[in-house]
């Protein structure tokens, strides 16, 4: 184990514990997704991704299986998810491979969201209230 994972910033896995992981450094951004894609993989009113840097993701148990799916932007998103349980842990773009997607909710301590990025705002289910200094797209920023 090298000296990023002694100390990592975060701790992680799926819900059975067969996929575990470690997150050093401090996330890139953090996004709050209300696309209908998002909604379906989260099984709730929108799904919450820390970006990282791909290097900051360190495995300390098991395999996550792959499953790829286009976005409604154009890119193929590569899914990790345990074969286990079927919880879904990160997400990775095929256009930027240095980046993933670790999922808000595969994290043992909450995010912080009040610094979220929201995007698909145009898809938001009713209800959802968004802090109004909040950063918002209506689709995908470029």
């Amino acid at each position: 184990m090298n000296d990023d994972t002694a100390h990592p910033s975060r701790l992680g896995g799926c819900q059975c514990g067969a996929v575990r992981y470690a997150l050093t450094g401090e996330p890139l951004k953090i996004v709050v997704c209300h696309c209908r894609e998002c909604r379906k993989q989260s099984a709730s009113a929108f799904g919450v991704s820390v970006f990282v840097a791909r290097t900051q993701l360190h495995l300390t148990r098991g395999t996550p299986k792959l499953w790829s799916r286009p976005t409604d932007s154009g890119n193929t998103l590569i899914c990790a998810f345990c074969a286990e349980c079927g919880s879904r842990l990160w997400h990775q773009r095929v256009s930027t491979p240095e980046t993933i997607s670790v999922k808000g909710g595969s994290l043992d301590d909450p995010v912080d969201l009040r610094t979220a990025i929201h995007i698909w705002t145009a898809r938001m289910l009713p209800g959802i209230i968004v802090p109004h200094d909040a950063v918002r797209f209506p689709g995908e920023p470029e």
